[in-house]
């Protein structure tokens, strides 16, 4: 869904600055520098407006969270969100976890490149993650389901969890929701879920 125009946007990205990383690659190795301490990161691609990781914080302040948004006026109320409430970015092994939630399907079969859930980038991820560390990708789209699907097979990588429905069964992911996925799960659509590492 594409956003409106903020006006005065890059002020008031300042305004929230407290939360953004600007030059996220001088932080590579020494994340925990950042936050002060050495508990696990997860990090979100396509955070949206940032329900999803806010709600992953505040219910485990003991773990570290890093969201990343491309659009910077959705990155905005990310930023809003984490004020009021108080790949070559990262070394191997920094990562604990990273999720994928509903991103950009690129339907096109000739930018199948530029899907997050492309094997080469699932070998980055994979690169990043530590030991016990997983990718769980969320989706509406069946097509970039089926796709992500074979990626992970082919990247041989392990899948942990999977369904065609996450809110019809017992997954601690559907706990933790978008605003685009309370919004399709209102409406009567299946929402595709796989965790793997």
């Amino acid at each position: 869904m594409r956003q409106r125009n903020i006006k005065n946007l890059d002020e008031k990205l300042r305004q929230n600055s407290r939360f953004l990383v600007e030059d996220p690659a001088q932080h590579k190795g020494s994340w925990a520098r950042v936050f002060g301490n050495d508990n696990p990161i997860y990090l979100e691609i396509g955070c949206g407006k940032g329900q999803f990781i806010m709600k992953r914080a505040a219910s485990c302040p003991s773990a570290n969270y890093i969201a990343i948004e491309g659009q910077s006026n959705v990155a905005l109320r990310a930023l809003e969100k984490a004020q009021a409430e108080g790949m070559d970015y990262f070394e191997a092994g920094e990562l604990a976890g990273i999720y994928l939630n509903f991103s950009d399907p690129w339907p096109k079969a000739r930018h199948f490149k530029r899907r997050l859930t492309y094997r080469q980038r699932l070998l980055n991820y994979k690169k990043v993650l530590g030991r016990d560390g997983f990718v769980e990708f969320k989706t509406d789209n069946d097509g970039l389901f089926e796709f992500s699907l074979e990626e992970i097979q082919e990247a041989g990588l392990e899948i942990t969890e999977v369904t065609g429905d996450l809110h019809s069964e017992e997954y601690e992911s559907k706990d933790f929701t978008t605003e685009y996925e309370d919004r399709f799960s209102k409406a009567g659509k299946n929402i595709n879920y796989v965790k793997f590492k």
